[in-house]
């Protein structure tokens, strides 16, 4: 049995992005803790990922982009979103003052 706080553990200073993987099925399902605080990709840099994603934010807000669509998703608190597999994407923005805790799952 594995137990935790999705919220706890979380390093005071993030100079990068926090990620930290909680369940690891190799060839079925990963779930991350991904925390952010005013983080974004490197310019030029798009996510083309093997697998599909779920992606919801549980505190906090940011903005993807999505290659080929001119408008970003904003996503709030309690906001989820699916990224199929090879759909190329990148973080615009986090919230600078407030962590952004986000939990990842790829299948």
């Amino acid at each position: 049995m594995k137990t935790g706080n999705i919220f706890s553990q979380i390093p005071e200073n993030l100079m990068d992005e926090f990620t930290e993987t909680l369940i690891d099925s190799p060839g079925s399902m990963r779930i991350e803790r991904i925390v952010s605080v005013g983080h974004a990709s490197p310019e030029n840099f798009w996510y083309d990922q093997e697998e599909d994603e779920w992606v919801m934010l549980l505190t906090g807000s940011a903005s993807l982009r999505f290659d080929g669509q001119i408008e970003p998703v904003v996503l709030h608190s309690g906001d989820w979103v699916v990224i199929p597999a090879h759909v190329r994407h990148r973080v615009e923005w986090t919230d600078p003052e407030l962590k952004t805790v986000w939990i990842a799952v790829f299948y």
